[in-house]
């Protein structure tokens, strides 16, 4: 079923304009319960209710208010709110290209993908080629429901992704993180470190490898219950020995990978059939007596 776009909008840089189409890139599959009444499992609704008296207040009722101080709120009305809304035009505006490696990924937020709209296929792939060869991405804003929303342009796979950016002022560093003053390492500790490291290494990030195996296990248990079987909790699994000294848990990580690997290698060698095993004698044909 062919995906259906949430949005449109236009790429503008310089004097060029692309029309395009705004597709979400995921989908949570996350399993959500819903909160039930007891007495006859109907699903209950949440209500706005004030924090003093207890009265329960309708959502139409209520005011726009911004905490400037503790307990103090500074009131909004909805006309003042929308003088303050930028355009809305749904244009995202390239400001900039660079290199994908300058951009960490910590300031990256959610990612729609970006399809062609009607008349600008040619301009958009031609942009498209054009990053992938330069390996450069574009920074811009994305003006939309009032607001401008930082903005990351890629080349992914045959088309573009949009990824939305956080500010700035918006991403921690370390600066308020106690990451307390360790002990100094030796050289071959670090060896240690990479021949752990280099045996759990891949080429690539194989995403279908993993799964949710918290979800699988809801679902498993949701069909059980729609057949009218109980759901048996699983034991308690033993909790993991904590191992505080590094170089320690370095080398029992190692020692269980390669006993590991060693019990694979001779259950593959017990099944392998020893040579001249299996085959008659005097040839693989036997001879048919005469009657």
């Amino acid at each position: 079923m062919p995906a259906r776009a949430t949005s449109s909008g236009t790429i503008s840089f310089g004097l060029v304009s692309i029309p395009v189409k705004l597709y979400t890139a995921s989908q949570s599959q996350a399993v959500r319960f819903n909160m039930l009444d007891p007495k006859d499992k109907t699903r209950v609704k949440q209500q706005l209710v004030n924090a003093r008296t207890g009265e329960v207040v309708e959502r139409g009722d209520t005011l726009r208010g911004y905490e400037y101080s503790r307990g103090q709120y500074v009131v909004f009305g909805e006309e003042e709110l929308k003088a303050l809304e930028q355009k809305s035009d749904r244009t995202i505006e390239i400001e900039e290209f660079v290199p994908i490696e300058k951009v960490d990924p910590l300031y990256f937020d959610r990612a729609n993908l970006l399809g062609p709209d009607k008349g600008g296929a040619k301009a958009y792939r031609l942009l498209c080629e054009s990053m992938r060869e330069m390996g450069r991405v574009a920074i811009g804003r994305y003006s939309t429901r009032g607001r401008q929303q930082l903005v990351l342009l890629r080349p992914y796979a045959e088309g573009l992704v949009l990824h939305g950016l956080h500010y700035a002022d918006e991403v921690r560093g370390f600066d308020d993180v106690d990451l307390e003053d360790g002990a100094g390492f030796k050289a071959g500790e670090v060896e240690l470190a990479k021949q752990l490291i280099d045996q759990l290494s891949n080429d690539a990030f194989e995403p279908e490898r993993y799964e949710d195996e918290y979800r699988q296990a809801v679902l498993a248990a949701v069909d059980r219950k729609v057949a009218g079987e109980e759901v048996v909790a699983a034991p308690a699994e033993e909790p993991r020995e904590q191992i505080i000294d590094l170089v320690a848990a370095l080398k029992q990580s190692l020692a269980e990978k390669r006993e590991g690997e060693a019990a694979k290698a001779g259950m593959q060698r017990v099944r392998k059939p020893a040579k001249g095993k299996g085959k008659p004698k005097g040839g693989s044909k036997r001879k048919t007596a005469a009657r």
